[in-house]
Protein backbone atom coordinates (compact mmCIF):
# COMPACT_ATOMS: atom_id res chain seq x y z
CA UNK A 1 0.00 0.00 0.00
CA UNK A 2 1.26 3.50 -0.86
CA UNK A 3 2.54 5.63 2.01
CA UNK A 4 -0.02 8.37 1.29
CA UNK A 5 -3.52 7.30 0.27
CA UNK A 6 -4.69 8.34 -3.18
CA UNK A 7 -7.49 10.53 -1.83
CA UNK A 8 -4.94 12.49 0.20
CA UNK A 9 -2.70 12.80 -2.85
CA UNK A 10 -5.60 14.16 -4.89
CA UNK A 11 -6.52 16.60 -2.11
CA UNK A 12 -2.99 18.01 -2.21
CA UNK A 13 -3.01 18.21 -5.99
CA UNK A 14 -6.39 19.95 -5.94
CA UNK A 15 -5.08 22.53 -3.46
CA UNK A 16 -2.13 23.33 -5.70
CA UNK A 17 -4.41 23.47 -8.75
CA UNK A 18 -6.84 25.85 -7.05
CA UNK A 19 -4.43 28.06 -5.11
CA UNK A 20 -1.39 28.20 -7.40
CA UNK A 21 -1.92 26.81 -10.89
CA UNK A 22 -5.28 28.46 -11.63
CA UNK A 23 -4.24 32.01 -10.66
CA UNK A 24 -1.13 31.75 -12.88
CA UNK A 25 -2.72 29.88 -15.81
CA UNK A 26 -3.53 32.91 -17.96
CA UNK A 27 -0.04 34.39 -17.57
CA UNK A 28 1.57 31.01 -18.26
CA UNK A 29 -0.39 30.83 -21.50
CA UNK A 30 -0.08 34.47 -22.58
CA UNK A 31 3.63 34.76 -21.83
CA UNK A 32 4.53 31.15 -22.79
CA UNK A 33 6.04 30.94 -19.31
CA UNK A 34 7.13 27.69 -17.68
CA UNK A 35 4.81 27.14 -14.65
CA UNK A 36 7.54 27.20 -12.02
CA UNK A 37 5.29 28.32 -9.16
CA UNK A 38 2.92 25.39 -9.63
CA UNK A 39 5.65 22.79 -10.03
CA UNK A 40 7.49 24.02 -6.93
CA UNK A 41 4.20 23.95 -5.03
CA UNK A 42 3.68 20.33 -6.04
CA UNK A 43 7.15 19.52 -4.77
CA UNK A 44 6.48 21.39 -1.53
CA UNK A 45 3.26 19.37 -1.17
CA UNK A 46 5.32 16.18 -1.15
CA UNK A 47 4.19 14.98 -4.58
CA UNK A 48 7.55 15.01 -6.38
CA UNK A 49 8.07 11.33 -5.60
CA UNK A 50 4.51 10.31 -6.52
CA UNK A 51 5.55 7.28 -8.60
CA UNK A 52 8.88 6.57 -6.92
CA UNK A 53 8.70 3.25 -5.02
CA UNK A 54 8.37 3.34 -1.26
CA UNK A 55 11.65 1.43 -0.91
CA UNK A 56 13.33 4.54 -2.36
CA UNK A 57 11.38 6.87 -0.10
CA UNK A 58 8.66 7.75 -2.60
CA UNK A 59 4.89 7.62 -2.31
CA UNK A 60 4.76 4.33 -4.19
CA UNK A 61 1.87 5.15 -6.53
CA UNK A 62 1.56 4.16 -10.17
CA UNK A 63 -0.32 4.82 -13.38
CA UNK A 64 -3.75 5.45 -11.84
CA UNK A 65 -2.46 8.08 -9.45
CA UNK A 66 -0.41 9.86 -12.12
CA UNK A 67 -3.39 10.00 -14.50
CA UNK A 68 -5.73 11.35 -11.83
CA UNK A 69 -3.26 13.94 -10.53
CA UNK A 70 -2.65 15.16 -14.08
CA UNK A 71 -6.41 15.40 -14.63
CA UNK A 72 -6.83 17.53 -11.51
CA UNK A 73 -3.96 19.82 -12.47
CA UNK A 74 -5.03 20.23 -16.10
CA UNK A 75 -8.43 21.46 -14.99
CA UNK A 76 -6.54 24.56 -13.83
CA UNK A 77 -3.46 24.67 -16.10
CA UNK A 78 -2.69 22.10 -18.79
CA UNK A 79 0.97 23.10 -19.00
CA UNK A 80 1.43 22.41 -15.29
CA UNK A 81 -0.15 18.99 -15.73
CA UNK A 82 2.03 18.07 -18.69
CA UNK A 83 5.27 19.21 -17.03
CA UNK A 84 4.42 17.32 -13.85
CA UNK A 85 3.33 14.30 -15.88
CA UNK A 86 6.64 14.13 -17.76
CA UNK A 87 8.45 14.48 -14.44
CA UNK A 88 6.48 11.45 -13.31
CA UNK A 89 7.41 9.48 -16.43
CA UNK A 90 11.08 10.35 -16.05
CA UNK A 91 10.98 9.43 -12.36
CA UNK A 92 9.44 6.05 -13.16
CA UNK A 93 12.08 5.32 -15.80
CA UNK A 94 14.94 6.20 -13.46
CA UNK A 95 13.40 4.19 -10.61
CA UNK A 96 12.68 1.04 -12.65
CA UNK A 97 16.22 -0.37 -12.45
CA UNK A 98 18.00 2.30 -10.43
CA UNK A 99 21.50 1.63 -9.14
CA UNK A 100 22.51 2.73 -5.67
CA UNK A 101 24.24 5.74 -7.21
CA UNK A 102 21.10 6.68 -9.15
CA UNK A 103 19.04 6.36 -5.96
CA UNK A 104 21.32 8.82 -4.22
CA UNK A 105 21.85 11.15 -7.16
CA UNK A 106 18.30 11.33 -8.53
CA UNK A 107 15.58 9.51 -6.63
CA UNK A 108 16.32 10.90 -3.18
CA UNK A 109 16.30 14.54 -4.41
CA UNK A 110 13.14 13.81 -6.43
CA UNK A 111 11.41 12.46 -3.33
CA UNK A 112 12.57 15.35 -1.14
CA UNK A 113 11.19 17.88 -3.64
CA UNK A 114 14.52 19.25 -4.84
CA UNK A 115 14.77 17.70 -8.31
CA UNK A 116 12.62 17.74 -11.46
CA UNK A 117 13.32 15.37 -14.31
CA UNK A 118 11.75 14.81 -17.73
CA UNK A 119 11.75 12.57 -20.77
CA UNK A 120 13.91 13.35 -23.82
CA UNK A 121 13.03 10.89 -26.59
CA UNK A 122 11.63 12.64 -29.68
CA UNK A 123 13.93 13.60 -32.54
CA UNK A 124 13.42 15.86 -35.56
CA UNK A 125 14.19 13.08 -38.04
CA UNK A 126 11.96 10.33 -36.67
CA UNK A 127 8.90 12.33 -35.62
CA UNK A 128 6.30 10.34 -33.69
CA UNK A 129 8.46 7.20 -33.80
CA UNK A 130 10.09 7.93 -30.45
CA UNK A 131 11.39 4.34 -30.15
CA UNK A 132 13.71 4.85 -33.15
CA UNK A 133 16.35 7.31 -31.91
CA UNK A 134 19.19 8.37 -34.18
CA UNK A 135 21.26 10.02 -31.45
CA UNK A 136 24.36 7.94 -30.86
CA UNK A 137 26.02 6.66 -27.73
CA UNK A 138 29.60 5.50 -28.16
CA UNK A 139 31.75 3.95 -25.52
CA UNK A 140 34.70 5.92 -24.20
CA UNK A 141 37.15 5.49 -21.36
CA UNK A 142 35.17 5.45 -18.13
CA UNK A 143 31.78 5.84 -19.79
CA UNK A 144 30.11 7.12 -22.93
CA UNK A 145 29.94 10.06 -25.33
CA UNK A 146 26.51 11.11 -26.57
CA UNK A 147 25.86 13.02 -29.80
CA UNK A 148 22.66 13.91 -31.63
CA UNK A 149 19.62 16.09 -31.27
CA UNK A 150 16.25 15.93 -29.53
CA UNK A 151 13.07 17.91 -29.96
CA UNK A 152 9.87 18.69 -28.03
CA UNK A 153 11.55 18.23 -24.66
CA UNK A 154 8.97 19.17 -22.02
CA UNK A 155 10.46 21.46 -19.35
CA UNK A 156 13.42 21.91 -21.67
CA UNK A 157 16.06 24.13 -20.09
CA UNK A 158 14.29 24.03 -16.70
CA UNK A 159 14.46 20.41 -15.51
CA UNK A 160 17.34 19.25 -13.34
CA UNK A 161 17.92 16.08 -15.37
CA UNK A 162 16.91 14.51 -18.67
CA UNK A 163 16.23 10.86 -19.54
CA UNK A 164 17.67 10.53 -23.06
CA UNK A 165 17.48 7.69 -25.60
CA UNK A 166 20.26 6.80 -28.05
CA UNK A 167 21.47 3.95 -30.26
CA UNK A 168 24.87 2.34 -30.00
CA UNK A 169 27.28 4.07 -32.39
CA UNK A 170 28.81 0.68 -33.26
CA UNK A 171 27.49 -0.29 -36.69
CA UNK A 172 27.55 -3.95 -35.62
CA UNK A 173 24.93 -3.36 -32.91
CA UNK A 174 21.49 -4.92 -33.48
CA UNK A 175 19.03 -2.76 -35.44
CA UNK A 176 16.32 -1.29 -33.21
CA UNK A 177 18.30 -1.74 -30.01
CA UNK A 178 18.85 1.41 -28.00
CA UNK A 179 19.69 2.56 -24.50
CA UNK A 180 18.68 5.33 -22.14
CA UNK A 181 20.92 7.53 -20.05
CA UNK A 182 20.18 10.24 -17.52
CA UNK A 183 21.94 13.57 -18.03
CA UNK A 184 22.31 16.38 -15.50
CA UNK A 185 21.16 19.80 -16.67
CA UNK A 186 24.59 21.31 -16.09
CA UNK A 187 26.42 18.64 -18.07
CA UNK A 188 28.62 20.31 -20.72
CA UNK A 189 27.55 19.81 -24.32
CA UNK A 190 23.81 20.59 -24.12
CA UNK A 191 22.81 23.43 -26.44
CA UNK A 192 19.18 24.46 -26.11
CA UNK A 193 17.19 25.80 -29.04
CA UNK A 194 14.76 28.68 -29.13
CA UNK A 195 12.08 29.14 -26.52
CA UNK A 196 8.81 27.30 -27.12
CA UNK A 197 6.13 29.39 -28.84
CA UNK A 198 3.34 26.92 -29.49
CA UNK A 199 -0.31 27.38 -30.34
CA UNK A 200 -1.28 25.64 -27.11
CA UNK A 201 0.40 24.07 -24.10
CA UNK A 202 2.38 27.27 -24.13
CA UNK A 203 3.98 26.84 -20.72
CA UNK A 204 5.56 23.48 -21.53
CA UNK A 205 8.93 24.90 -22.56
CA UNK A 206 8.90 22.17 -25.20
CA UNK A 207 12.30 22.87 -26.69
CA UNK A 208 14.91 21.25 -28.90
CA UNK A 209 18.39 20.43 -27.69
CA UNK A 210 21.62 19.60 -29.53
CA UNK A 211 23.90 17.07 -27.85
CA UNK A 212 27.51 17.94 -28.63
CA UNK A 213 29.83 15.13 -27.51
CA UNK A 214 28.21 14.95 -24.09
CA UNK A 215 30.60 13.00 -21.83
CA UNK A 216 28.88 10.62 -19.41
CA UNK A 217 30.13 8.19 -16.82
CA UNK A 218 29.05 4.55 -16.73
CA UNK A 219 26.72 5.53 -13.87
CA UNK A 220 24.52 7.48 -16.30
CA UNK A 221 23.28 4.33 -18.04
CA UNK A 222 19.79 3.19 -17.03
CA UNK A 223 19.59 -0.58 -16.85
CA UNK A 224 21.81 -2.51 -19.25
CA UNK A 225 22.89 -1.54 -22.78
CA UNK A 226 20.05 -2.26 -25.21
CA UNK A 227 17.54 -2.55 -22.36
CA UNK A 228 15.21 0.05 -23.69
CA UNK A 229 12.66 -2.10 -25.52
CA UNK A 230 11.87 -3.48 -22.07
CA UNK A 231 11.64 0.07 -20.74
CA UNK A 232 9.42 1.17 -23.66
CA UNK A 233 6.71 -1.43 -23.06
CA UNK A 234 6.94 -1.77 -19.29
CA UNK A 235 7.62 1.80 -18.15
CA UNK A 236 7.87 4.52 -20.79
CA UNK A 237 4.74 3.83 -22.85
CA UNK A 238 2.37 3.10 -19.93
CA UNK A 239 3.42 6.14 -17.88
CA UNK A 240 3.73 8.40 -20.90
CA UNK A 241 0.26 7.48 -22.16
CA UNK A 242 -1.38 7.88 -18.76
CA UNK A 243 0.30 11.22 -18.06
CA UNK A 244 -0.98 12.57 -21.36
CA UNK A 245 -4.39 10.93 -21.07
CA UNK A 246 -4.90 12.39 -17.62
CA UNK A 247 -3.76 15.84 -18.72
CA UNK A 248 -6.05 16.07 -21.75
CA UNK A 249 -8.94 14.53 -19.82
CA UNK A 250 -8.46 17.39 -17.35
CA UNK A 251 -8.70 19.88 -20.22
CA UNK A 252 -12.01 18.31 -21.28
CA UNK A 253 -13.37 18.17 -17.74
CA UNK A 254 -12.33 21.76 -17.12
CA UNK A 255 -14.09 22.94 -20.27
CA UNK A 256 -17.21 21.03 -19.29
CA UNK A 257 -17.26 22.70 -15.88
CA UNK A 258 -16.69 26.16 -17.41
CA UNK A 259 -19.68 25.55 -19.65
CA UNK A 260 -21.86 24.09 -16.89
CA UNK A 261 -21.33 27.11 -14.65
CA UNK A 262 -22.13 29.47 -17.51
CA UNK A 263 -25.36 27.82 -18.62
CA UNK A 264 -26.66 27.49 -15.05
CA UNK A 265 -26.05 31.18 -14.33
CA UNK A 266 -26.89 32.82 -17.67
CA UNK A 267 -30.35 34.41 -17.85
CA UNK A 268 -32.12 35.96 -20.82
CA UNK A 269 -33.03 39.58 -20.21
CA UNK A 270 -36.31 39.43 -22.17
CA UNK A 271 -38.01 36.77 -20.04
CA UNK A 272 -35.66 35.96 -17.14
CA UNK A 273 -35.31 32.29 -18.12
CA UNK A 274 -32.00 30.51 -17.64
CA UNK A 275 -30.00 28.98 -20.45
CA UNK A 276 -30.03 25.72 -18.48
CA UNK A 277 -33.82 25.52 -18.89
CA UNK A 278 -33.61 25.18 -22.68
CA UNK A 279 -34.19 21.56 -23.83
CA UNK A 280 -31.59 21.68 -26.58
CA UNK A 281 -28.98 22.86 -24.06
CA UNK A 282 -29.97 20.12 -21.62
CA UNK A 283 -29.63 17.52 -24.39
CA UNK A 284 -26.19 18.72 -25.46
CA UNK A 285 -24.94 18.96 -21.89
CA UNK A 286 -26.03 15.37 -21.37
CA UNK A 287 -24.07 14.27 -24.42
CA UNK A 288 -20.93 16.08 -23.31
CA UNK A 289 -21.17 14.72 -19.77
CA UNK A 290 -21.41 11.16 -21.10
CA UNK A 291 -18.40 11.69 -23.38
CA UNK A 292 -16.23 12.94 -20.51
CA UNK A 293 -17.37 10.26 -18.08
CA UNK A 294 -17.00 7.24 -20.36
CA UNK A 295 -13.55 8.45 -21.40
CA UNK A 296 -12.59 8.90 -17.74
CA UNK A 297 -13.71 5.35 -16.98
CA UNK A 298 -11.57 3.97 -19.82
CA UNK A 299 -8.52 5.89 -18.58
CA UNK A 300 -8.98 4.61 -15.03
CA UNK A 301 -9.69 1.06 -16.20
CA UNK A 302 -6.52 1.04 -18.30
CA UNK A 303 -4.39 2.61 -15.57
CA UNK A 304 -5.63 0.31 -12.83
CA UNK A 305 -5.11 -2.71 -15.08
CA UNK A 306 -1.59 -1.55 -15.81
CA UNK A 307 -0.85 -1.13 -12.12
CA UNK A 308 -2.01 -4.71 -11.51
CA UNK A 309 0.02 -6.02 -14.45
CA UNK A 310 -3.02 -7.34 -16.33
CA UNK A 311 -2.17 -8.87 -19.73
CA UNK A 312 -4.90 -6.94 -21.58
CA UNK A 313 -3.69 -3.46 -20.69
CA UNK A 314 -1.64 -2.53 -23.79
CA UNK A 315 -4.62 -1.90 -26.11
CA UNK A 316 -6.49 -0.25 -23.24
CA UNK A 317 -3.61 2.14 -22.53
CA UNK A 318 -3.20 2.98 -26.21
CA UNK A 319 -6.94 3.48 -26.71
CA UNK A 320 -7.21 5.63 -23.60
CA UNK A 321 -4.94 8.34 -24.95
CA UNK A 322 -6.56 8.15 -28.39
CA UNK A 323 -10.06 8.40 -26.92
CA UNK A 324 -9.01 11.29 -24.69
CA UNK A 325 -7.74 13.20 -27.71
CA UNK A 326 -11.15 12.82 -29.39
CA UNK A 327 -12.93 13.68 -26.14
CA UNK A 328 -10.89 16.80 -25.41
CA UNK A 329 -11.35 18.41 -28.80
CA UNK A 330 -15.05 17.45 -29.03
CA UNK A 331 -15.93 18.58 -25.51
CA UNK A 332 -14.10 21.89 -25.70
CA UNK A 333 -15.69 22.63 -29.06
CA UNK A 334 -19.10 21.65 -27.71
CA UNK A 335 -18.64 23.74 -24.59
CA UNK A 336 -17.66 26.78 -26.64
CA UNK A 337 -20.74 26.36 -28.82
CA UNK A 338 -23.02 26.27 -25.78
CA UNK A 339 -21.35 29.25 -24.12
CA UNK A 340 -21.51 31.29 -27.33
CA UNK A 341 -19.68 34.51 -28.09
CA UNK A 342 -18.54 34.97 -24.50
CA UNK A 343 -16.52 31.76 -24.77
CA UNK A 344 -14.96 32.89 -28.03
CA UNK A 345 -13.43 36.07 -26.68
CA UNK A 346 -9.69 36.62 -26.73
CA UNK A 347 -7.80 35.41 -23.64
CA UNK A 348 -10.84 33.44 -22.52
CA UNK A 349 -10.42 30.20 -20.59
CA UNK A 350 -12.24 28.13 -23.21
CA UNK A 351 -10.05 29.55 -25.95
CA UNK A 352 -6.97 28.45 -24.02
CA UNK A 353 -8.45 25.01 -23.45
CA UNK A 354 -9.27 24.68 -27.16
CA UNK A 355 -5.68 25.40 -28.14
CA UNK A 356 -4.36 23.06 -25.44
CA UNK A 357 -6.74 20.26 -26.46
CA UNK A 358 -5.67 20.35 -30.10
CA UNK A 359 -2.18 19.16 -29.13
CA UNK A 360 -3.60 15.82 -27.95
CA UNK A 361 -3.81 14.41 -31.47
CA UNK A 362 -0.30 15.40 -32.52
CA UNK A 363 1.73 14.66 -29.40
CA UNK A 364 3.49 11.34 -29.88
CA UNK A 365 2.21 8.69 -29.98
CA UNK A 366 -0.30 10.29 -32.36
CA UNK A 367 -3.94 9.19 -32.42
CA UNK A 368 -3.52 7.32 -35.71
CA UNK A 369 -0.48 5.48 -34.38
CA UNK A 370 -2.33 4.51 -31.20
CA UNK A 371 -5.26 3.13 -33.21
CA UNK A 372 -2.77 1.06 -35.19
CA UNK A 373 -1.15 -0.26 -32.01
CA UNK A 374 -4.53 -1.12 -30.55
CA UNK A 375 -5.56 -3.09 -33.61
CA UNK A 376 -2.28 -4.95 -33.72
CA UNK A 377 -2.46 -5.81 -30.02
CA UNK A 378 -6.01 -7.12 -30.35
CA UNK A 379 -4.99 -9.21 -33.39
CA UNK A 380 -1.84 -10.52 -31.66
CA UNK A 381 0.40 -8.83 -34.22
CA UNK A 382 3.73 -7.23 -33.34
CA UNK A 383 3.10 -3.68 -32.14
CA UNK A 384 6.21 -2.21 -33.80
CA UNK A 385 5.91 -4.25 -37.01
CA UNK A 386 7.10 -1.32 -39.12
Amino acid sequence: MASLALDKVLDRAASVARDVAAPHAEAVDTDARWPEESLRALQDAGLGGLVVPERAGGLGHGLAALAQVCEVLAGACASTAMCFGMHGVGSAVIAAKATEDQHDRYLHPIVSGHHLTTLTLSEPGTGAHFWLPRSELRQAEGGFVLTGSKTFVTSGGHADSYVVSAVDADAASPVGEFSCVVIDADNPGLEWGASWDGLGMRGNSSRSVALHDVALSDAALLGEPGDQIWYVFNVIAPYFLMAMAGSYLGVAAGAFEDMRLHVTQRRYSHDGSRLAEQPVVQHRVGELWAKVERTRQLVRHAAEGGDRGEPWTLPALASAKAEVAECATDVVNGAMTLVGGIGYREHGTLGRRLRDARAAHVMSPTTDLLRLWTGRAVLDEHILAD
